[in-house]
């Protein structure tokens, strides 16, 4: 199914006038961009379609040390796309003015995401469902909304991250997506949390913020 240009998330980083239609995503419509975007017209290192999916048949393109298969294979926050032949990897991150960024990195082999729910399964262990669609597996019951950093080779949980007063978080959703600061005090009771962004205090959902 098609996508028209209009329609396309407002945290795409693409024209609005242009051709009709884009890519649409596989899956995560809402908080990732088809690759096909990113290698395209993000980082202009692909002219055209074609060219994509010639470097994706050739195993040349990488995100989070797996071959892409599908150019219309979706990308989110924290992700890291590896090019294979420039040996340059890109990271995924939200600018200021809310759209997706690919920033290029030195590859730290690692991704941060959010906890946003879990589920009890047998032998003690917790199915832990992140924010980007995936889930990982622990023997620890981490708390909702904290943030766990993966190994990306073998999916292993490397550092946990707690979401509580005083931790530096990232605002990835809301009018305040793009900023970063410090919690200087959360609200569970109304599923708030007041951030100190660049000396001002912002008022959040906890749901829209990730701690880092």
């Amino acid at each position: 199914m098609h996508l028209k240009r209009q329609e396309a998330p407002r945290r795409w980083p693409v024209p609005r006038k242009g051709s009709v239609y884009i890519v649409r995503p596989n899956s995560n419509l809402n908080n990732g961009i088809p690759i096909l975007v990113v290698l395209r017209d993000m980082l202009k290192i692909a002219q055209n379609r074609k060219e994509v999916k010639r470097a994706i048949h050739l195993r040349q393109i990488l995100v989070n040390e797996k071959p892409v298969t599908d150019d219309k294979r979706a990308v989110s926050l924290f992700d890291t796309i590896t090019i294979v032949p420039t040996k340059k990897h890109y990271v995924i991150e939200l600018s200021k003015n809310r759209k997706f960024e690919a920033k290029e990195s030195p590859y730290s082999g690692t991704k941060v995401a959010k906890i946003i729910n879990k589920k009890m399964l047998k032998q003690k262990k917790v199915q832990l469902n992140l924010n980007d669609g995936s889930n990982v597996l622990s023997d620890k019951d981490y708390k909702i909304n904290d943030s766990i950093v993966i190994n990306l080779k073998d999916k292993k949980i490397e550092k946990h991250i707690p979401l509580k007063e005083k931790a530096n978080v990232l605002v990835f959703d809301g009018k305040h997506a793009g900023e970063s600061g410090r919690i200087e005090k959360m609200n569970p009771e109304h599923k708030m949390a007041e951030i100190i962004v660049d000396g001002k205090t912002v008022s959040v959902l906890i749901k829209q913020i990730m701690a880092i």
